[in-house]
């Protein structure tokens, strides 16, 4: 089964304050350090290509695909002007997803067409 986590879920500042958590980007160092399979969905809620991808994604990450390629961690991260992780992966155009595999980037691909280009860049089981 695919995790999909969003920044808030894995780093809250306060959780003292379950209605209002304020949410803190991971680092590089968090993502790097993270073991297994990780799929990194670079790009912005306003974004009309990535909207248009969703599917593309939702479709690439169902089951049969956690079969071919193991358990994967999903983290969607919201880029743009001063956020410092999409730069560090060098992310030009949205959406980019990058397969990372015990913190190494194995594969990456820009605004996907079809689900089949999400699944080249991710390792076989």
């Amino acid at each position: 089964m695919t995790d999909s986590l969003t920044p808030s879920q894995l780093l809250p500042e306060d959780t003292a304050t379950p209605a209002i958590q304020p949410v803190t980007e991971p680092t590089r160092g968090d993502i790097d350090a993270m073991p297994g399979l990780v799929l990194l969905e670079f790009g912005a809620g306003w974004c009309g290509y990535c909207k248009a991808a969703q599917p593309l994604i939702m479709e690439a990450l169902n089951k049969d695909a956690q079969t071919q390629h193991g358990k994967l961690m999903h983290i969607k991260i919201e880029d743009g002007k001063g956020k410092r992780l999409g730069r560090s992966f060098s992310i030009k155009l949205w959406p980019t997803l990058v397969a990372l595999l015990n913190g190494v980037e194995v594969g990456r691909v820009v605004r996907p067409q079809d689900a089949r280009e999400i699944l080249d860049i991710l390792p076989p089981a």
